[in-house]
């Protein structure tokens, strides 16, 4: 009698032929306020542990909050952007729970009133476009940050201590929660990607958030469930935290629906639970099991007065938008004169605002576009992260376009000179002068190379002689490695067959 044993993951493909997912996002949006939510502490980030507290971000017995205004049109602005009811009175809650980064040992959030409720945000992937609706975004504090020292996987379990730094705790965030997003089938995971990068996009135009999730300024949260194939009712959904870089909230969706249709069809259930998301394996592993709102138990805040913004703050505000991010796109994509395919790919490459920012620092938006398209995307993959983490920013991108259209490297210098600048070596031209990468442009070193390639190939020089003219760029190749690619390739052409027909 054999036996067989159900795979710990489905396919992708067999997970679907199965069940249904549905989605949910819970994004969380770190505010760029200049001090914290209930405090006046700095908030900057990399600052030395434990430097910007005070006794109410601490927690100490008789320190009484104040909420920041600015924080409050933040919120309101976020929910405006997001077609969202602006509530006229709401007020801050206690959630209550135990963990070490929690210096109060609760922390102050919105509950039952948030601020902003009931909104949406269409997104387009392959040429289709998908509502997600919000179910509402509210205001909160952050919570410190553990550090677990020893260990292999730098989690608690195995760790020889930990340390806390309390910086972060107090600093304004929002809640951005979806409701239940259904029916995406296939393109559950590009939705779920494309949703946060048009948010990040939206946020940063709004300029209430940095939003660098390689910092933490943005966090996803990324809920999955799955249901058999047409059941109208949900399954047990699980909660994978702090998803950072919108290509690990694709491959965590795509993960977490191999994982329950593996759970599901060898008839166990799904457990309720938070989970951890690894991003070098790509796989998710089990964390706690997930607690009900409930058992968290909220209460108001008693030490804050309710928040009742008035109707004509509300609607000034409104009036001030920037224009959403499809009307934008939409703007932009004529001015650069990008086809509908161009635009879908830049967008779904999470490149539109890096393209933006390279074109408004002199490049032209072909350029921009080749660059962060094709020779950034390239090393974004092969390093596993996504383009807004490559340590070059789009100045950069745009100078060294500068310096090709100055004649002062070539595409593929460049491409040495972006190296260079990767690897912490300097900016552009300091990278260009310190690798010696400049063009040869002195006509006489460049005619005597000429001559020597001439000279050492005489068959291809006939083949030039007898009219054919494309045999040319045999020499031409010949050149650009004897002068390790740095002979303008153009000028060389030039002199080649002006010699040798001349």
């Amino acid at each position: 009698m054999t036996t067989t044993t159900t795979p710990e993951v489905l396919s992708f493909e067999e997970a679907l032929a199965r069940f249904d997912p549905t989605l949910g996002l819970e994004v969380h949006v770190e505010l760029n306020t200049a001090s914290k939510m209930f405090c006046s502490c700095a908030t900057v980030f990399g600052a030395e542990p434990n430097t910007q507290v005070c006794p109410v971000c601490l927690g100490l017995p008789g320190a009484m909050p104040v909420v920041n205004a600015t924080a409050v049109e933040s919120a309101i602005r976020i929910g405006l952007a997001l077609n969202c009811s602006i509530a006229s009175w709401c007020r801050f809650a206690r959630k209550n729970y135990f963990y070490p980064d929690m210096p109060k040992n609760f922390q102050t959030s919105q509950y039952d009133e948030p601020i902003a409720y009931d909104g949406w945000m269409d997104v387009e992937v392959d040429g289709e476009t998908v509502r997600v609706e919000i179910e509402r975004a509210h205001m909160e504090e952050d919570t410190g940050k553990s550090l677990h020292v020893g260990g292999a996987t730098g989690r608690i379990h195995g760790a020889d201590y930990s340390l806390v730094d309390y910086n972060r705790a107090g600093i304004p965030l929002i809640e951005i929660v979806t409701k239940p997003v259904r029916g995406t089938r296939e393109q559950a995971p590009a939705v779920a990607r494309a949703y946060v990068a048009q948010l990040r996009d939206l946020l940063l135009g709004l300029g209430v958030s940095d939003v660098r999730m390689e910092q933490g300024s943005l966090r996803c949260d990324v809920n999955l469930s799955l249901a058999p194939t047409g059941s109208e009712v949900l399954g047990t959904r699980t909660e994978t935290k702090n998803v950072n870089s919108l290509r690990s909230v694709e491959r965590a969706v795509r993960y977490e629906i191999g994982r329950q249709a593996a759970v599901l069809s060898s008839g166990s259930k799904v457990v309720q639970e938070t989970r951890h998301w690894h991003e070098d394996t790509g796989i998710t592993t089990s964390g706690r099991e997930k607690s009900d709102a409930e058992d968290y138990r909220y209460f108001p805040e008693p030490d804050l007065v309710p928040i009742a913004p008035e109707r004509e703050w509300v609607e000034r505000l409104r009036a001030a938008l920037p224009e959403p991010p499809r009307e934008h796109r939409a703007r932009l994509q004529k001015e650069w004169g990008f086809s509908d395919l161009e635009m879908r790919d830049t967008v779904g490459a999470g490149a539109l605002g890096l393209v933006e920012e390279t074109i408004a620092a002199g490049a032209s938006p072909a350029a921009a576009r080749k660059w962060w398209l094709s020779e950034m995307a390239r090393r974004a993959n092969e390093q596993g992260v996504d383009l807004a983490e490559l340590s070059v920013t789009p100045a950069q991108v745009a100078r060294v376009q500068a310096l090709v259209d100055e004649g002062k490297v070539n595409d593929k210098l460049a491409r040495q000179v972006f190296d260079g600048v990767l690897a912490g070596e300097g900016t552009p031209d300091e990278v260009v002068d310190k690798r010696g990468l400049k063009v040869v442009s002195d006509e006489g070193e460049l005619a005597a190379i000429v001559d020597t390639v001439i000279a050492a190939n005489p068959d291809v020089a006939d083949k030039i002689r007898g009219g054919k003219v494309a045999a040319a760029g045999a020499l031409v190749g010949a050149v650009m490695k004897a002068t390790k690619g740095q002979a303008d390739a153009g000028r060389a052409r030039e002199l080649i067959i002006k010699k040798i027909t001349g």
